[in-house]
């Protein structure tokens, strides 16, 4: 009987110390994940807020932005049917504004063409066209899969060096920092013909704090998009 008592009372210390130091290791472990998010909120904090300082001098209203031979049109999506979808268009509509404002003589038309029955740029154009842009002053880039690979293939492809950006606010001072870090003296103009829903406005900006992180990655390691024979926009001179 006693040893019962003296077996169960050993079991009932070691279970104590066993709880007490999963208690320590839990303690550790979250304030080491406590420390982890707080960390990746300020790096976060700190590269949207470079970019944004980067496109603070660098954006312009339509009226305002010093003029450019090429506007750059970043590629948003397409519709089921293979249109145009509303923030797309908006982008569109703006760089057709400026283009008969007399900003610029060429729109670059930049977005994802990966499969057959997807191609941004050239929904981009239809809509240009509809807009009364001439087809001879648009240039389609099919392979402007992300705003890296859009600024990378502006200049190494397209010869461009100097373009006005035009993009949504959100996604602006990202478009900005990562042009002008790879050789292309862009300024922005900011898409805001349309009103968008609030929850969509809030995907949008969420997705940008990763997406920002990963263009300062970009920026440092410089991965190589797709890329082929150089097609300047102007061939006798550059941008």
């Amino acid at each position: 009987m006693q040893f019962r008592l003296l077996f169960a009372g050993k079991i009932r210390q070691m279970l104590k110390r066993l709880l007490i130091a999963f208690k320590n290791v839990a303690s550790v472990v979250f304030k080491m994940l406590l420390y982890l998010i707080i960390g990746s909120a300020v790096v976060v904090f700190l590269a949207r807020a470079v970019t944004g300082l980067v496109a603070w001098k660098k954006t312009y209203g339509e009226s305002a932005v010093p003029a450019r031979r090429v506007v750059i049109v970043f590629g948003a999506g397409l519709t089921r049917s293979g249109g145009a979808t509303a923030i797309l268009k908006d982008r569109v509509e703006t760089a057709a504004n400026l283009y008969f404002a007399g900003k610029a003589q060429k729109l670059l038309m930049s977005g994802d063409n990966s499969y057959v029955n997807y191609n941004e740029p050239a929904a981009m154009r239809d809509y240009a066209l509809s807009l009364g842009v001439p087809d001879a002053d648009i240039v389609l880039d099919y392979a402007g899969r992300r705003t890296y690979d859009t600024c990378y293939r502006a200049k190494a492809i397209f010869g461009v060096k100097t373009a006005i950006l035009v993009t949504q606010p959100f996604h602006l001072p990202r478009a900005i920092f990562l042009c002008n870090a790879l050789g292309v003296d862009g300024v922005g103009v900011e898409a805001n013909n349309r009103v968008y829903l609030k929850r969509s406005l809030l995907y949008w900006n969420l997705r940008e704090l990763p997406a920002t992180l990963t263009a300062f990655a970009d920026v440092i390691t410089r991965p190589l998009p797709v890329l082929g024979n150089p097609e300047p926009i102007f061939p006798e001179s550059a941008q």
